[in-house]
């Protein structure tokens, strides 16, 4: 494999903005995708995370498909659903969005555990970012599934050789999280104008 797993998300960031700075459906989407494969790698530790956001891609990317000029940005989704009162339903694009980018969130926070605790083990690197991240959204429910989830966290140099591929693992992460993160705070940012960035889950 050439480069690391996050090659190809990195390479795709560059693209998630158009020329007026605004975020693009199709682009970001695309970024979130080529991120799955680095989840793959958790086995079954992050099957729910992987479940949770194929499924939210899936549903934003029917929409953008729906009509691709009209949805051509991102917020264009959200923003349909806030004039039309749906935004709040559980399978609305704005629910859609605003998991998905907290499991992005989750993930940003787990490499910089990665990176900046070299002594931790996996298990406790993912622990620790989903009460950093997901943890206040989910009910008891899913957070006793996602703790249960985590004993099954892989061994930490396994995982990271296989992550690995032949480039610099750690100088990736980094670059990862610190160029996906501003996409992800301007999602929130964006959320919290239109009053939807404290929907917890059901």
């Amino acid at each position: 494999m050439e480069g690391t797993v996050f090659a190809p998300s990195l390479e795709g960031m560059k693209h998630v903005k158009s020329e007026e700075g605004e975020m693009l459906s199709k682009a970001f989407l695309d970024v979130c995708k080529l991120i799955l494969p680095v989840i793959d790698k958790f086995g079954a530790a992050m099957a729910l995370v992987k479940s949770d956001i194929g499924g939210n891609i899936s549903r934003l990317e029917a929409k953008y498909e729906s009509n691709p000029s009209q949805f051509k940005l991102l917020y264009s989704m959200v923003q349909v659903e806030v004039e039309a009162k749906t935004a709040k339903a559980s399978s609305s694009c704005t629910n859609g969005l605003l998991w998905l980018t907290r499991a992005m969130d989750f993930l940003v926070e787990l490499f910089r555990n990665l990176l900046a605790h070299p002594d931790w083990a996996m298990s406790q690197a993912c622990s620790d970012a989903y009460g950093k991240t997901l943890k206040k959204w989910h009910g008891w429910l899913a957070s006793s599934s996602f703790t249960v989830a985590m004993k099954l966290a892989p061994d930490r140099k396994k995982f990271m050789d296989v992550i690995g591929g032949s480039g610099d693992v750690n100088a990736d992460m980094e670059k990862f999280c610190s160029t996906f993160s501003p996409l992800l705070e301007e999602n929130h940012k964006f959320l919290a104008s239109v009053g939807l960035d404290g929907l917890k889950a059901s």
